[in-house]
C-alpha cells in the first residue's frame, strides 16, 4: 500500500499530530514520482537546487519549491499523458487566463474518499429529497470550470428533487435567472422539502438583497442549508462579513447560522476544507498549510499574516504538491477556536493583488515563467 493510500484512508479527519510521519512519507513519495515523470517539474526542482532528502520532518515542508498558481495559468505541468486524465477542470480565471488541472483515476478515487469522510464528519449527507438553488452556472459541456462541477457534485449529497440555477445555459450563452430563482423559492417554501443553496458568498448576498427589495420574506422548510465556497473575487468592494451575511440569510430565508457551511479549495489544490461550527477552516490530515512572508517567502509564526501555501500529496497526475496561492491568510492554533477540533486553522484575509502587494511569489512566478521548460 502506498503512503498516499494510507493517508487518504485515514479515519480521523483532523488527527494532524498522529499523521505527521505518514504525511511526510507521502509527500516524499509524491515528489519522487513527479520528478521522474514530469521533466518540466524536474527542471524546476533542479533550478531551485532542491533535494528530497532535506525533508526530515514536517517542519521542513517549506523547503519544497512552491509553484505559484499564476505560473500554472501559462504552464500546464503533467506527470501522465493528458488523455489518461479522468477529470479535467479549469479555475474561474477572474484575474485573467484560467489554470487547467486534471485528476487521474487513482487521484479522483482518493479525492472522493476525502469528500465522503468530510461530509460524513459534518453530517451533510441526507436521504431526504431536497430542492437546490445553485448560485452559479448551469452545467454545460462547453463549461469546464471546477466551481461548476463542484457545485453539481455537491447536489448529490441529498436526493435532488429540482435544481434551479442562477445562470441558465441557453445553448449559446448564459443568462441571469433571478426571476426564475425567486419563483422556485416560492414553490420550494410550499413544497415542504429542505432547500440547499450553494455558490459564492457574493451571489448569495445579491440574491438576499434582491429578495428584500422585492418584499419577499421566506420561511424555508426545516433542515434547509446554505453551502458557500470561494471569495468575493471581482465583487470585493461589496464584501460583507460572514456574520452579516448569515444574519440576512436567517432574516430573509429563515435559515439559521448553524445550518450555514463555508468551504475552501482551489482547482490547483483540490483538498476540501469545511468550516467548523465557529466558521474556521481547520487543516485536515490530507494537507498541511504554511503561511509565508510576502517578501522573503520564509514561514511566519502563527498569528502573522502572509501568503497561503498549501501542501498535499493527493494529485498523481500533476506536480501540485506545494502550491503558492495569491491569498493572504493567517494561521492559528486549534485550541484558539473553541470548537473542540485540535487541528490548527487558517483565516483567509483577502487577495494580495487586491491590496497592491508585489509579492515574492509573483516574482518567483515570473522567474519560473522565464525558464526554458
Amino acid at each position: 500500500m502506498s503512503y498516499r493510500r494510507k493517508l487518504f484512508t485515514c479515519r480521523e479527519l483532523y488527527n494532524i499530530e498522529g499523521t505527521n510521519d505518514l504525511f511526510l512519507k507521502a509527500v516524499r513519495e509524491s515528489l519522487a514520482y513527479h520528478r521522474a515523470n514530469c521533466p518540466d517539474y524536474a527542471r524546476i526542482l533542479q533550478h531551485r537546487a532542491f533535494d528530497i532528502n532535506c525533508l526530515q520532518s514536517v517542519s521542513d515542508l517549506y523547503k519544497i519549491p512552491a509553484i505559484p498558481t499564476v505560473f500554472l495559468k501559462s504552464h500546464a505541468l503533467f506527470s501522465i499523458p493528458y488523455e489518461r486524465l479522468l477529470f479535467k477542470a479549469t479555475s474561474s480565471g477572474t484575474k485573467g487566463k484560467p489554470s487547467t488541472a486534471g485528476l487521474d483515476a487513482k487521484s479522483a478515487y482518493f479525492a472522493l474518499r476525502m469528500v465522503l469522510r468530510t461530509f460524513s464528519y459534518y453530517k451533510l449527507f441526507s436521504v431526504v429529497p431536497t430542492n437546490y438553488i445553485v448560485l452559479g452556472y448551469e452545467p454545460s459541456p462547453r463549461n469546464q470550470m471546477s466551481a461548476v462541477k463542484t457545485a453539481y457534485a455537491t447536489t448529490l449529497a441529498a436526493p435532488a428533487l429540482h435544481r434551479e440555477y442562477a445562470l441558465k445555459d441557453t445553448g449559446t450563452e448564459y443568462q441571469l435567472n433571478m426571476e426564475g430563482i425567486k419563483r422556485a423559492l416560492l414553490r420550494y417554501e410550499k413544497a415542504g422539502f429542505p432547500v440547499r443553496f450553494m455558490g459564492f458568498p457574493a451571489y448569495l448576498h445579491f440574491l438576499l438583497q434582491n429578495l428584500q427589495e422585492s418584499g419577499i420574506q421566506l420561511r424555508l422548510p426545516k433542515n434547509s442549508k446554505i453551502f458557500l465556497g470561494g471569495g468575493w473575487k471581482q465583487f470585493f468592494m461589496q464584501e460583507t462579513s460572514k456574520g452579516e451575511l448569515y444574519r440576512l440569510a436567517e432574516e430573509t430565508l429563515g435559515i439559521k447560522e448553524e445550518n450555514c457551511k463555508d468551504f475552501f479549495g482551489a482547482v490547483e489544490h483540490p483538498i476540501l476544507y469545511c468550516d467548523c461550527k465557529n466558521h474556521h477552516f481547520h487543516v485536515p490530515v490530507y494537507s498541511r498549510v504554511i503561511i509565508r512572508d510576502v517578501k522573503t517567502l520564509l514561514p511566519v509564526e502563527n498569528g502573522t499574516p502572509g501568503l497561503l501555501n498549501l501542501v498535499s500529496p493527493l494529485v498523481g497526475s500533476m506536480p501540485l504538491v506545494s502550491i503558492m496561492t495569491d491569498d493572504l491568510a493567517v494561521m492559528r492554533e486549534g485550541k484558539q477556536c473553541g470548537c473542540g477540533i485540535s487541528s490548527p486553522y487558517f483565516e483567509v484575509l483577502g487577495r494580495s493583488g487586491l491590496q497592491g502587494v508585489k509579492t515574492c511569489a509573483a516574482g518567483a512566478a515570473e522567474l519560473l515563467g522565464g525558464m526554458k521548460l
